[in-house]
């Protein structure tokens, strides 16, 4: 498996070219970087200023392992107003057009939500028509996707949404498109489950992997802390991977961010990878 960094993990303010040269002396084989409203990495950005991005990573000797987005959060995919499910799916496309130009084969997409506890008056959306507005809107971009020749990983989050790995594989299987699939998050099922139970029953579904630790304990979220200091079994988790043949990118995504020395989380994250893939531990 190839290890990777989200650039969420990074220290604010800190630029993209930055932080690809972080990744890259912290001994990470990709970033993962983030499609945002405005900034270099924009709805609004070129072709051309997409493609300067590409080079710089190759240049640099790193990986763009696949491009994230946090919008869908305030575009749900599952919203009952027509107007917002059209902006989720405008930046969904320009999204997949992005990794197309970055030569990344996965986009990472929240699926919506019923209700978001973190998220202060974000309207609560009846479970059953959050699943019929997410199901048109993935197999409609499906095609798209595969026009592409990009994957799309809907990812699993604290949504109240899609909220068993069963359910999770009946949504892709009903869709039916080898280019719609899971961006599985380690972390973000300890509250309820265990990440390895996910892996064995998603398996091929699985396009990328997050890998964040959680403590059960401490709840909320709060409960997210480094790698290893956490409950996620990581040992049962590379077994479940590996158990169905994934070898593809495993990314960290690192919250919160540390107070002070901020880009030594980066240093950190980068060894206790190396320690759960068994590698020579920097």
């Amino acid at each position: 498996m190839k290890k990777g960094i989200n650039i969420w993990s990074f220290p604010a303010g800190m630029s993209i070219e930055e932080s690809i040269a972080l990744a890259k002396d912290a001994g990470f084989d990709g970033i993962e970087l983030s499609l945002n409203e405005t900034g270099p990495l924009g709805l609004d950005s070129t072709a051309e200023e997409v493609r300067n991005i590409r080079r710089y990573a190759d240049d640099t000797g790193i990986e763009l392992s696949s491009l994230a987005s946090g919008l869908y959060w305030d575009y749900p995919p599952t919203s009952e107003n027509k107007e917002v499910r059209a902006k989720a799916f405008d930046v969904a496309q320009k999204q997949l057009e992005f990794a197309a130009e970055l030569g990344v084969d996965t986009v990472l997409i929240v699926p919506g939500a019923v209700g978001v506890d973190f998220i202060p008056d974000a309207p609560v959306v009846p479970y059953d028509r959050a699943y019929d507005n997410a199901l048109s809107f993935f197999s409609d971009l499906a095609k798209i996707a595969e026009a592409h020749k990009v994957s799309i990983g809907i990812e699993n989050v604290w949504n109240k949404f899609l909220l068993s790995p069963l359910e999770m594989r009946g949504f892709i299987d009903t869709i039916g498109s080898d280019y719609v699939g899971s961006y599985f998050d380690v972390g973000n099922v300890v509250y309820s489950g265990y990440p390895e139970h996910w892996i064995s029953i998603l398996n091929k579904r699985i396009k990328k992997v997050h890998f964040k630790d959680y403590r059960r304990q401490a709840g909320g979220l709060h409960g997210f802390v480094d790698l290893l200091a956490g409950d996620v079994d990581y040992p049962e988790v590379v077994r479940a991977l590996e158990a169905i043949g994934y070898d593809d990118y495993v990314t960290a995504e690192m919250i919160p961010p540390y107070t002070h020395h901020t880009k030594q989380i980066v240093y950190n994250t980068s060894a206790s990878m190396d320690a759960i893939l068994g590698r020579t531990v920097r």
